[in-house]
């Protein structure tokens, strides 16, 4: 079944089939539910047509979703970082953002992987 462009599993309720749509979680999905006044516990191969319009204009007023979310939140960090803040500066590095420490985590998104090493004896074999 398709809703707004995005594929969404069939044998799954609708709660959890909506937040397959990025910009939608599952308290969005519970309150797009509500709002459409459907159970929770229908299964999203079971939604009728009306159900299925009543639902796309819903997210269509009320969410930004996929591409546009998408498009705003690339936006939103270019801006940070052509006003060269101190999180545009962190994103244009591709150091963590929001605080956290770089000292033993994030080591992969700064390229510092270690190995772990042996203890150095080379193993002897028995004959």
């Amino acid at each position: 079944m398709r809703i707004l462009g995005v594929n969404i599993p069939d044998n799954k309720k609708i709660d959890i089939s909506l937040s397959y749509i990025y910009g939608i979680g599952r308290t969005g999905a519970g309150k797009i539910i509500a709002e459409a006044g459907l159970e929770t516990s229908k299964r999203a191969k079971n939604l009728s047509p009306e159900e299925i319009n009543k639902i796309q204009g819903i997210v269509e007023r009320n969410y930004k979703i996929e591409g546009e979310l998408r498009r705003v939140i690339r936006q939103n960090v270019n801006r940070l970082i052509e006003i060269k803040a101190y999180r545009g500066i962190r994103h244009a590095r591709r150091l963590p953002v929001r605080g956290q420490r770089t000292r033993t985590n994030s080591r992969t998104v700064r390229g510092n992987v270690r190995k772990t090493a042996g203890s150095g004896k080379r193993k002897v074999e028995l004959k």
